[in-house]
């Protein structure tokens, strides 16, 4: 008897387990997949992932990420295909460039009527609406300034003094977001002819160009290279952890470019894909924007980091983002011709 009893006891308990097993398969089977194609740092891939399924639950992001050039360019060549569900954290001007083509849907997040009217699309419905801003900088490592003499440099043109040469690093605008916000803010600043005319001046001093737009602040800031041409943020995070470098906004004013969130044309997944547009556009995202972005979409939320340079946001330049997607591909066609000897092996 006892037997019996422990055996409809052990046969209830694998019953149990057998239906809870399957519970939670049915759960996992019920989630809704996005791959989610990206350039933000990789240290901001968790905490966004975390936070975005939190409050959706049945939805699960996959992550897709490079840097910007070749995440634009992959999205391109997968036009006729298209892989990713949403793109999130990508250049403004990549999007743009994506939306003259169709290959985004038209779609305006809940909550985006109280973004800045900068950080929209400025289509109805949205195309894509912005997140968070980044300026090109200049890192100046001051005890290697000291060393070799030389000025610390407060325009653009100064960047052309012999003083510098070899001691540059800038990053390449074809594989760069960074990058290419930098050579389109000096073609705009400058006109085609006078700004191509600096860029070749500029060469001669130019070490190396990198991949990445954080690398020239973080040479910098190891005193690898006297000067970097590079992400804002990152040249902050290296002055608060005691690197001795100036964050310099030039007096010519600075480059931008911000990062958009959009819909991939064609998703089988729009009522998650809204999903994520909506929390993107939110105050609650605007408010982990803000922790890896000095200036974010939403204007209740103003909260410079440590060592962030005051003059950045004012520095701005006017910047038209459909003309640099617009311009992208002769420029960069442009650019890779006279400079790309110098670039960094991939």
């Amino acid at each position: 008897m006892a037997s019996r009893k422990h055996t409809a006891a052990w046969t209830a308990m694998a019953v149990a387990a057998v239906a809870l097993g399957l519970g939670a398969e049915a759960l996992a089977q019920g989630k809704t997949k996005l791959t989610v194609y990206t350039a933000i740092e990789n240290e901001q891939l968790e905490p966004f992932k975390k936070g975005f399924e939190a409050d959706n639950p049945t939805v699960e992001i996959a992550w897709v990420r490079d840097s910007t050039g070749i995440m634009t360019a992959r999205i391109m060549a997968e036009k006729a295909n298209p892989r990713a569900d949403v793109i999130w954290g990508l250049a403004a001007s990549s999007m743009e460039a994506f939306a003259r083509q169709g290959m985004l849907e038209a779609y305006t997040p809940k909550g985006a009527d109280a973004l800045k009217k900068s950080f929209r699309s400025g289509k109805s419905p949205d195309t894509w609406v912005g997140m968070d801003a980044f300026l090109a900088v200049v890192c100046f490592n001051t005890a290697e300034g000291a060393k070799a003499n030389a000025p610390k440099p407060a325009s653009w043109k100064d960047l052309t003094n012999p003083a510098y040469k070899g001691k540059i690093v800038m990053p390449n605008p074809a594989s760069s977001g960074t990058g290419y916000l930098t050579v389109a803010a000096w073609l705009q600043i400058m006109g085609d002819a006078n700004g191509w005319k600096f860029m070749d001046a500029l060469h001669e001093n130019v070490a190396v160009y990198t991949h990445s737009g954080s690398a020239p602040c973080v040479q910098a800031a190891r005193g690898e290279r006297l000067i970097g041409i590079g992400f804002d943020m990152r040249g902050a995070s290296e002055k608060t952890k005691g690197a001795p470098i100036d964050l310099i906004v030039p007096k010519e004013g600075v480059g931008w470019e911000m990062e958009a969130t959009g819909i991939v044309k064609g998703t089988k997944n729009l009522a998650a894909a809204k999903a994520l547009a909506d929390w993107a556009a939110s105050q609650k995202a605007n408010l982990l924007y803000n922790k890896y972005y000095a200036i974010v979409a939403h204007p209740a939320i103003a909260n410079l980091p440590p060592n962030y340079p005051a003059a950045g946001e004012a520095g701005m330049v006017k910047n038209d983002l459909g003309w640099m997607a617009n311009e992208r591909d002769r420029i960069l066609k442009e650019w890779t011709k006279r400079y790309d000897a110098k670039s960094a092996p991939k």
